[in-house]
């Protein structure tokens, strides 16, 4: 199958596009590169590639494909409130422009890279695909909106499929550290304290990227009448856990470290417990195989490899919104997030 990865080069993108191409997919990819110099390790990923802002594509950037991942977009919470305008400029217009641009050029599947940040505040009962959104940030709201939209252009020949992913985790060449269990032990390994700046009780669906990954890979394959114009929360029921939950299996995985709470910890209105049942009895060849303690021994030998430090990981380099507003700043990026043309720093 031809596919297009919209951000190919981003925090999942590094790990579904190998992914893809193992499994015999001819890949190309479409990213603005925010992230260019956010590269933990080192990053090979050879595949034809645009670089190039999704507000910017046009029919020719889509037209040949079989199908569209869309993973590109503005990626949580904190950088979505940072300017929400262009959060739904991004995350929603121009995710509904591409969902018309593939319809238009003849793109049979598109794969939509949704959010368990629908839920928003949704207290501590079970949440299908079918319960009320009640999202509490831009992020979450344009994820909503673009679900609502982009299903109204199903068809017999166009096949949309909404991916709600938990809260992903987990060790990429495009590593962030602005996600609950990368954070937390980079906390514990940096520093001894497995440190939450919430209380801890909120609940918290969360997932391997890999797993992520596996998920769009199966419904990419899968039977178009299992996925056409249908959502699917991304992840394991036994992995929903509240915070404090995951920050205890972090200090059980780190040595000689302990839970803190911050002087000024809050409760964090995002609050869902998301039911995955339905990916894991519908999709054939979906079989997740991480949970969130092997996830944190992973993270702590990554971090070990590379000798992180504290400065390093709540530094610019690896927190989305510090290196958006490090770019802006500097110039390097106008408000509107587009590159300026000039040489740009080569660390940070």
């Amino acid at each position: 199958m031809k596919v297009l990865v919209t951000g190919h080069k981003g925090y999942i993108g590094t790990i579904l596009v190998p992914m893809l191409i193992e499994q015999g997919h001819e890949v190309h990819g479409i990213d603005s590169n925010l992230f260019r110099n956010c590269t933990y390790g080192t990053l090979d990923l050879e595949i034809p590639e645009k670089i190039k802002d999704i507000r910017d594509l046009e029919i020719y950037d889509v037209e040949g494909f079989d199908a569209i991942i869309h993973l590109a977009g503005l990626s949580n919470d904190p950088l979505g409130n940072l300017n929400s305008n262009l959060t739904f400029d991004i995350n929603y217009h121009a995710s509904v422009k591409l969902a018309k641009l593939a319809k238009q050029a003849g793109v049979s599947r598109y794969l939509y890279s949704s959010s368990c940040s629908n839920y928003g505040a949704s207290g501590d009962n079970w949440l299908t695909e079918t319960s009320a959104f009640n999202p509490v940030t831009p992020y979450g709201e344009s994820k909503v909106l673009s679900e609502k939209d982009i299903s109204l252009l199903a068809d017999d020949n166009f096949h949309p499929v909404f991916l709600r992913n938990a809260t992903a985790y987990g060790v990429s060449p495009r590593l962030r550290f602005d996600l609950v269990l990368n954070n937390l032990v980079a906390w514990a390994y940096t520093t001894g304290k497995v440190f939450l700046k919430s209380d801890g009780t909120s609940w918290r669906p969360i997932v391997h990227i890999e797993d992520i990954s596996r998920a769009f890979a199966a419904i990419l394959v899968a039977p178009v009448e299992l996925i056409h114009n249908e959502a699917f929360n991304v992840g394991r029921n036994e992995d929903n856990y509240q915070v404090k939950e995951i920050a205890n299996i972090v200090a059980d995985v780190v040595p000689n470290s302990i839970v803190e709470l911050s002087d000024d910890h809050f409760p964090d209105s995002r609050n869902y417990k998301v039911d995955c049942s339905k990916i894991l009895n519908k999709i054939p060849g979906f079989k997740p195989v991480w949970n969130a303690r092997k996830g944190a021994e992973e993270c702590l030998e990554a971090y070990k490899k590379l000798g992180l430090t504290l400065k390093e990981f709540e530094g610019i380099k690896y927190q989305r919104i510090g290196h958006i507003k490090y770019l802006l700043e500097n110039k390097l990026i106008d408000d509107n997030l587009y590159w300026i043309e000039k040489e740009e720093p080569q660390t940070v």
